[in-house]
């Protein structure tokens, strides 16, 4: 059913309508090698240059790795190349994805700031390496699509949530939807600190999310209330200074997430959810915490 949404009245199915997906087992991540802030392609970015601590920053990299194994997700780890630093961010350069007959599929990211482009080779690479079939946009048409920085999977769903207005452009989401025959719920981003989707809305599982609401516009509220069953909501300084939606939640159990977010986490454990705190000081610098260092894979 590839259709792309822009506002509730369009909704006219449930997330039980939506035909089921497998659960991603594994994880593909970056070694940060060569991460630093060099430049400022975002706010969090600001008076930052320079003022990574590289060895923190691997040791902070080691334990969020650990922790998908610890909950039980294989992960792939491929080395970062010098002169790239924000490559260890590997949710933008792509988005996979497993069709009805196990065929795995992955879109190429067409990287907003220069700085980023030469990233997605690398990154396709890997994909080329592991059997998967890759598509690529059009860009004489598309400006820019940061693969799943933008465009989320709704847990066990064949469903996408894509967000648009700073990193990727929303005809992007027409492309991807016919190509892998999923609808994609399409939210306009509103705010320049959140400007990929990871930052303001993390899918936990079928029923529940995790959002920043003033990231949205009102129809884009809607759209993930009308959807999702239970919907927490971050506080400014949580979402904005500890990425608290940048949570990953890979099995629909177990959240790993930026330490300290006391309020998001009492809610996460209210619903059900096991709580994994982990720091990643280094990469908030960056505009970047757990999702963003990670690419979830089936």
């Amino acid at each position: 059913m590839p259709q792309v949404i822009t506002s509730a009245d369009q909704l006219d199915f449930t997330v039980e309508d939506i035909p089921s997906m497998p659960l991603p087992s594994e994880v593909l991540m970056v070694r940060p090698l060569h991460y630093s802030v060099e430049y400022v392609i975002n706010p969090h970015m600001a008076d930052q240059v320079g003022n990574v601590n590289t060895i923190e920053a691997q040791n902070e990299w080691d334990l969020v790795r650990s922790l998908f194994n610890q909950v039980g997700i294989k992960v792939h780890v491929i080395e970062d190349q010098e002169g790239l630093p924000d490559m260890v961010f590997c949710a933008n350069q792509s988005l996979p994805y497993i069709d009805e007959d196990g065929n795995r599929h992955v879109f190429m990211s067409i990287m907003h700031a220069d700085q980023r482009k030469d990233e997605v080779p690398y990154i396709e690479q890997w994909y080329r390496q592991h059997g998967y079939e890759i598509h690529y946009l059009d860009e004489d048409k598309i400006n820019d699509f940061e693969g799943c920085g933008d465009a989320i999977w709704h847990t066990g769903k064949r469903l996408l949530w894509g967000g648009y207005g700073y990193r990727s452009s929303m005809e992007a989401y027409e492309t991807i939807s016919d190509t892998y025959d999923v609808p994609v719920i399409a939210l306009k981003l509103v705010n320049e600190s959140f400007y990929h989707l990871d930052t303001c809305l993390s899918v936990l599982d079928e029923h529940t999310a995790l959002i920043y609401p003033e990231a949205f516009t009102d129809e884009g509220l809607k759209m993930i209330n009308k959807l999702f069953n239970t919907v927490i909501h971050a506080s400014k300084y949580e979402a904005e200074e500890l990425f608290a939606c940048n949570a990953s939640c890979p099995d629909g159990r177990n959240v790993i997430i930026q330490q300290g977010c006391t309020d998001v986490n009492k809610n996460l454990r209210d619903n059900g959810f096991s709580v994994h705190e982990v720091s990643t000081y280094e990469y908030l610098k960056s505009g970047g915490s757990v999702f963003c260092m990670k690419m979830l894979l089936w």
